[in-house]
């Protein structure tokens, strides 16, 4: 049985992914059509139903919850691990204010890499008021805010590993503003495969990403050659900071910390009226 399946070209996604993808485990039978995409182009895709299995953002799940169905294994869960809100004029940092703050805030210019990305959710709890937003390819983000195209620059991956020694500056870490504020992790994306596929089928493509997250961390330089292929010009030192930093106990099982995670983030956003209503359980072995 072929399925098709879309996730990002990052470090985290490929080194996951690999062993699935190239056979180096029992994949019960399943096959894959791969395409790579950023992750706000797999957010529409999700939305357009055009994969049955796709890497999202948790905001993005919100608005696709109808049509897919969280897997357990495959998430980007974890601590110290949120985007950065980053400026090259430190001056931007005082304007903005603490989170919360809702008199300046609007007039500054802010590149983010998706609406529906998780980045832009927390961007919107700590500083709801700044709604002068760019949409931008999270890699170009830096770029905009050296040129001073934006004042404001939402980043995600591996930039956060490489701001500084550009000469930008942090103004908040939301992951940080999100464990102070619930004391939980942060929810940054996750697997999900379309609820119309059969229940059986649902299990086995679980049950097969669980063991390719496993074996890549049995043999972690199994799929280099793969990671480094989709990496493009990243540095190796910055590739494995990557990996580390988004591939954890949670990308092999949510577990029920990360299922609590997950649900407050949902449950914040259905207060705040950021995300519509559904029925339906987030959670592939919690379906009704």
């Amino acid at each position: 049985m072929e399925l098709t399946l879309g996730f990002s070209p990052c470090p985290n996604d490929t080194f996951i992914f690999d062993a699935m993808i190239h056979h180096k485990i029992d994949t019960e039978g399943l096959q894959f059509k791969v395409s790579y995409d950023d992750v706000e182009t797999l957010n529409h895709k999700t939305f357009n139903k055009e994969l049955a299995i796709s890497k999202l953002s948790f905001h993005a799940y919100a608005y696709a919850v109808d049509d897919y169905v969280l897997l357990d294994a495959g998430s980007a869960l974890g601590f110290g691990v949120g985007p950065l809100l980053i400026t090259k004029n430190q001056a931007h940092i005082a304007a903005l204010g603490l989170p919360g703050n809702q008199k300046t805030s609007s007039n500054l210019r802010v590149a983010i890499p998706g609406k529906y990305t998780t980045a832009n959710f927390l961007l919107g709890l700590a500083f709801p008021a700044l709604q002068n937003k760019e949409i931008r390819v999270f890699s170009d983000i830096e770029d905009a805010v050296l040129q001073g195209d934006v004042d404001l620059g939402l980043i995600i991956h591996e930039n956060r590993f490489t701001y500084q020694e550009k000469g930008l500056y942090k103004v908040i870490d939301l992951g940080d503003f999100w464990e102070k504020e619930t004391g939980r992790a942060i929810p940054l994306g996750g697997i999900v495969v379309q609820r119309s596929l059969p229940d059986d089928v649902k299990q086995r493509i679980n049950r097969v990403l669980r063991r390719s997250v496993e074996f890549a961390f049995e043999h972690p330089t199994s799929g280099i050659d793969f990671i480094r292929q989709h990496a493009q010009a990243m540095r190796d030192e910055v590739m494995y900071k990557h990996i580390d930093l988004y591939v954890n106990q949670y990308s092999v099982d949510l577990g029920e910390e990360g299922r609590q995670a997950v649900q407050l983030m949902f449950d914040k956003a259905l207060d705040l009226k950021l995300i519509p209503q559904t029925n339906k359980s987030l959670f592939l072995n919690d379906m009704r």
